[in-house]
């Protein structure tokens, strides 16, 4: 996977709701109704994740979860793999 430079990555995240870049990752906050839907949206991100053998960084506390993706092949940089999933997640159906 090619490693996107700067430029790129912003004006892909222009098109992205909530989606930020922060410390060579693509970082979104979501909030959820209570523990039991952010837990079942965090199952639904892993077979998202699964199918496309590309793994985030998951975070969770009570209804909040925070995705954070980069490419760790890529020297831990954000690569088209990153934006792909992104998108894959965003599609994803929750109450919010």
């Amino acid at each position: 996977m090619e490693v996107m430079e700067e430029r790129e990555i912003t004006s892909k995240l222009a098109d992205m709701s909530g989606w930020n870049w922060s410390n060579d990752k693509l970082v979104k906050n979501f909030k959820l109704g209570n523990f039991r839907e952010a837990m079942g949206f965090i199952l639904l991100i892993s077979y998202e994740a699964e199918q496309r053998n590309h793994h985030p960084e998951i975070f969770n506390c009570y209804n909040r979860v925070e995705v954070s993706l980069q490419t760790h092949d890529a020297g831990a940089k954000v690569t088209q793999k990153d934006f792909e999933l992104a998108t894959a997640i965003d599609a994803i159906p929750r109450k919010n």
